[in-house]
């Protein structure tokens, strides 16, 4: 990743790497720039075709599926002023769903599959569908603001 990227400046991908290294309560990433850090959640199709079809998810992958949904419901938090609290449901072997409440209101519904799999292609990929299903909770939030309690 070139550190001149634009990407690197917008809001989603700044709360991303923010996410990335509030989980690491070890001091693992301390050394690791954003670059690096921003690597793991890219899964070139030469990377994804190294991980077979079917497998159990290990705790980085769910690590980095709670990070993207967690940074989702901070930008909630932070265009909407109310608490968004992402609840994820997985099963052992990678399906489930990925919530995001806000008040009363389910912000946002996203099933899951094949979370031993979770990445974006490239950063561009994962900055558009971070945006996009913020998009989707905001337009609910205020399609319903008495339920978000707004």
């Amino acid at each position: 990743m070139n550190t001149a990227d634009p990407l690197l400046q917008t809001d989603f991908v700044k709360e991303m790497m923010r996410q990335l290294r509030a989980m690491d309560s070890y001091g693992v990433y301390d050394g690791k720039s954003n670059e690096e850090l921003l690597a793991q959640m890219i899964l070139t199709p030469e990377r994804k075709a190294e991980i077979p079809l079917v497998g159990d998810p290990d705790e980085d992958a769910v690590a980095r599926l709670r990070a993207f949904y967690n940074a989702i419901a901070t930008l909630i938090e932070k265009e909407c002023g109310l608490m968004a609290t992402p609840v994820i449901s997985l099963s052992h072997e990678g399906f489930g769903r990925a919530l995001i409440i806000v008040g009363k209101l389910v912000a946002l519904d996203k099933t899951l599959r094949d979370v031993h799999r979770f990445g974006f292609s490239t950063l561009a990929q994962m900055k558009t569908e971070g945006d996009k299903l913020l998009s989707i909770a905001l337009e609910r939030i205020g399609a319903y603001p008495e339920a978000a309690g707004l």
